[in-house]
């Protein structure tokens, strides 16, 4: 959760604490008050910094519109998003929004091995990185918007599923829209796109909307069980064409 207050921008981490958040600090490659937001063990038992979680930081900080979270998805939010998605089932999967790669590597690992794979994802740096990783993936540096466009490209129609990282309450009401069609245009009759929302979210006006425009699109739309263990909690929703 993060909230705004004159000193800075506070969010609580991982393990519990409060902290401030600020450009200064993050260029460093820390939280300010709190260095265990954003790091790992080596095999000493000493903490490093993550790369993927400061560089998800970073670009919060640039861009927080189109990053739209402080931190990344947890392993836990990443397995049930590719679980209610049935990715292993799926001959053609998109991704919507990868940022650097907590939903892929969930993702990819699932996939059977003759399925079609390609990510979209608007930040380059992001792309550079997901690239790096995952260097048999495709990740195309374009708008979700032009997903029809790289199906084409693949030599295929439509996809089976589709799963997003997007922050959709940072959009404005035009680009909800235009991605929302873009995912019903892309996917199969019967194909499933999941995505998540913020539990404290649901409640939100914004939130209501985002769902409201889920169930005019999809025949079926459902909702996941909380997943507890992400910062902040979340749940999955999933539309069926």
């Amino acid at each position: 959760m993060e909230f705004a207050h004159g000193s800075g921008c506070f969010q609580y981490c991982a393990c519990g604490n409060l902290i401030r958040l600020c450009a200064k600090t993050i260029r460093r490659g820390h939280y300010a008050g709190c260095p265990e937001g954003l790091m790992i063990p080596d095999r000493t038992g000493r903490k490093h910094a993550s790369v993927h979680g400061l560089k998800f930081l970073k670009e919060f900080i640039a861009n927080p519109g189109d990053v739209g979270s402080v931190t990344p998805s947890s392993k836990q939010l990443a397995a049930v998003v590719v679980e209610t998605a049935r990715v292993p089932q799926a001959k053609v999967v998109v991704e919507f929004g990868p940022g650097t790669g907590a939903i892929t590597q969930a993702l990819i690992p699932s996939l059977r091995p003759d399925a079609t794979f390609f990510a979209m994802e608007i930040n380059e740096d992001f792309v550079n990185l997901l690239r790096k990783q995952y260097p048999s993936a495709t990740f195309h540096h374009d708008s979700a918007e032009n997903t029809q466009k790289y199906l084409k490209k693949a030599g295929v129609e439509y996809c089976d599923a589709i799963v997003s990282g997007l922050p959709w309450t940072f959009f404005t009401e035009p680009l909800q829209e235009n991605l929302l069609d873009a995912a019903l245009h892309a996917l199969r009759p019967g194909g499933l796109f999941a995505t998540y929302v913020y539990v404290s979210s649901l409640p939100l006006p914004s939130s209501v909307k985002f769902r409201n425009k889920l169930k005019a699109r999809f025949s079926h739309v459902s909702m996941s069980r909380i997943v507890w263990r992400n910062v902040p909690p979340a749940i999955v929703v999933c539309g069926r064409k």
